[in-house]
């Protein structure tokens, strides 16, 4: 076993493109010697130990004495749960489930996973059938799973997979937090306790004495949203040591921060640039309750909890933002936050505004990728963009931009600075590709480049910025939804000539899913109807359509493809116009003056109020409808003329 090393630490402030290559000036082999997530927290512990690392908090009320373990803890833990792995006949190559919800739990099955074997993060809003598919792809040897349906129906569900996947060898049950001894009763054969045959391990090595090289395999995490068919990307504990070592030199994060963490720790984000970084390098991360931000509680109270546990950085998905956005601050102290940032979708301008004006916190962009450990490029603290920059990219990385083909695919044909187009990287923290080779080989370009997807454009400052997505994803509060699901749901009704699904803005989820129908000649079918059996279709709760409209003519592009664009924009002036009805209420206008909604793909969402009207309307109208649009994640004006 290697001596313990020094913790990751920034070596100096990066704030601008020079100083990212100012860090290459030391070979990558040097700058970057640790080998494995292991070999992290190994170091963690020998710099930090009676320092908190983890502090669990048990309810949303900043006066509950939370659940603390510190760095040395924290190892012990992991040394337990890879040795108890290990007696289970897990080695290298095999794979160890995890259905948790937040808690200090997932970090021993992260890390101890790694340290065993390869550690499957599973989303628990799939069904047992995607589940089941996800886990025999994997040749999942032991699955640790909470014990208790509080969360998304957790021990239920795996309960019923134990018993679907060939070679599922040992259910592991996690206790919830404060649970009575002895409150679960005897288990069945097969499962086992999870604390308890944890503590009867040795706490302090490897048993099994492995060497954990940089290429091995260190996870397997599930992409492709929560619909469609998941794809399993392999990590291997290199892309993951630099994912962490990257965020801490461009983060400038150490020992003197704090974090809260309200990312799912299924979600690569969460885990890799959110946890990890945190970790290597002495930083407090606060897991807020077991729902996290999906707690209404914790995002009612968050300003209490700032105050209370003095966190350095905020970072959270924009809807998070815009759910805080509506959180009044009450005389909260929070001057501990230092950096604000955000990613997984694009920031909407007036988000950004919002939150900087009621908080004073400048939002700062980054974009992370399952296919890159969770991180491809950084806004650092001290470094303001407008929205949409998403910052520089990391040390030792390659980034182009690269004109779209005839299929809306990477072409060889590179974009100068200011042109837009594909957004291609080469770098030490992209994936070792999927499972399934077929599904590598669209991941990159002929020549070795990941194809991400996004499309972008590089400003002159070397930063990249997003201007949107090649694919139709709907991103529903950080969760990619794949359209085509929907639209193949809803196909199958006898009625259905086409149909399309977009995403309509929604003040909270970002995106929320809807779908636009064509019938066939001569068919009937109400919206209802075709609602209730697009909703009955489709597996995912998260994925439903939230509504069906029927609509005479589909739009077309000169080539015969469904024109998205235009369907947005239809879909953005049907969530406005109930918002300005809503608005307007009982108010008693003239005839004829109500106020008109209009929306395209340039302009956004304009309402327009009638002129020679003001007589008839309150003095305040404007204020009114223009206040009721403000939370849309879109363009959106009040005008006083009619449209042209």
């Amino acid at each position: 076993m290697r001596p313990a090393a020094p913790p990751f630490a920034a070596s100096f402030p990066v704030r601008s493109l020079a100083d990212v290559r100012r860090l290459e000036q030391v070979p990558l082999a040097e700058a970057v010697t640790v080998r494995s997530t292991y070999e992290l927290m190994r170091n963690a512990a020998a710099a930090f130990g009676p320092k908190p690392a983890l502090t669990f908090l048990r309810d949303a009320n900043p006066d509950t004495p939370p659940i603390r373990w510190s760095y040395a803890e924290l190892l012990a833990g992991i040394h337990q749960t890879a040795n108890l792995l290990h007696t289970l006949g897990v080695g290298p190559t095999d794979a160890v489930a995890v259905l948790l919800p937040g808690c200090l739990d997932y970090h021993l099955a992260l890390w101890g996973g790694e340290a065993a074997g390869i550690v499957q993060p599973l989303n628990p809003l799939l069904t047992d059938e995607k589940l089941v598919a996800l886990m025999r792809a994997a040749g999942a040897k032991v699955l640790i799973a909470y014990g208790s349906d509080d969360e998304s129906g957790m021990w239920s569900k795996a309960l019923r997979l134990r018993t679907q996947v060939p070679g599922l060898a040992t259910l592991l049950r996690v206790a919830p937090h404060d649970e009575a001894p002895d409150a679960a009763g005897e288990l069945p054969a097969g499962v086992g306790d999870f604390g308890a045959l944890r503590a009867a391990q040795p706490d302090d090595r490897l048993v099994s004495g492995r060497d954990i090289a940089p290429e091995d395999i260190a996870a397997y995490f599930h992409t492709g949203g929560t619909t469609g068919a998941p794809k399993l990307a392999r990590h291997s504990h290199r892309a993951q040591v630099f994912t962490a070592w990257a965020c801490v030199q461009l983060q400038g994060q150490g020992p003197q921060d704090v974090t809260i963490n309200g990312y799912p720790l299924f979600h690569v984000a969460g885990v890799l640039p959110a946890s990890l970084a945190a970790l290597s390098a002495g930083v407090e991360t606060v897991i807020p309750t077991t729902a996290l931000l999906r707690n209404r509680e914790v995002i009612a109270n968050y300003w209490r909890l700032v105050e209370k546990y003095r966190p350095t950085s905020l970072s959270a998905v924009p809807t998070v933002l815009a759910a805080l956005a509506n959180v009044p601050l009450d005389g909260a102290d929070i001057s501990s936050i230092r950096y604000c940032r955000t990613g997984a979708a694009v920031l909407a301008p007036e988000l950004a505004a919002r939150f900087e004006r009621l908080f004073g916190l400048h939002v700062h962009e980054s974009l992370g990728m399952t296919e890159m450990a969770g991180i491809s490029t950084i806004t650092p603290p001290g470094v303001h963009g407008p929205a949409g920059c998403v910052g520089l990219p990391l040390p030792y990385s390659q980034m182009r931009i690269v004109a779209l083909d005839a299929q809306g695919g990477a072409s060889e044909q590179d974009l100068p600075p200011g042109e837009h187009g594909m957004v291609l990287f080469k770098s030490p923290n992209v994936f070792s590709g999927f499972l399934d080779p077929a599904d590598t080989a669209k991941a990159f370009t002929g020549d070795g480049w990941l194809a991400t997807g996004d499309l972008g454009w590089i400003d002159g400052e070397g930063r990249l910025n997003l201007t949107g997505r090649s694919k139709d994803l709907i991103i529903r509060s950080g969760h990619n939804i794949d359209p085509k699901v929907i639209e193949d749901a809803l196909g199958a009704h006898p009625a259905v000539q086409l149909c399309a699904a977009v995403g309509a803005p929604d003040a909270y989820a970002g995106e929320l899913p809807v779908v636009f129908a064509t019938l066939r000649p001569g068919a009937q079918a109400s919206e209802a109807e075709l609602l209730a059996f697009a909703a009955g279709n489709v597996d995912e709760a998260p994925s439903r359509p939230k509504s069906v409209t029927v609509i005479t003519q589909m739009p077309m592009t000169n080539v015969g493809k469904i024109y998205k664009p235009e369907l947005r924009a239809l879909a953005a002036g049907q969530v406005a116009q109930a918002l300005v009805d809503k608005a307007v209420g009982d108010l008693t206008l003239a005839p004829g003056h109500a106020p008109r909604v209009h929306s395209d793909e340039q302009q956004g969402v304009t309402v327009y109020m009638m002129p020679g009207a003001q007589a008839a309307q309150p003095p305040d109208l404007q204020q009114r409808l223009e206040a009721a649009l403000a939370p849309l994640p879109v363009k959106t004006r009040v005008v006083l003329q009619t449209p042209a």
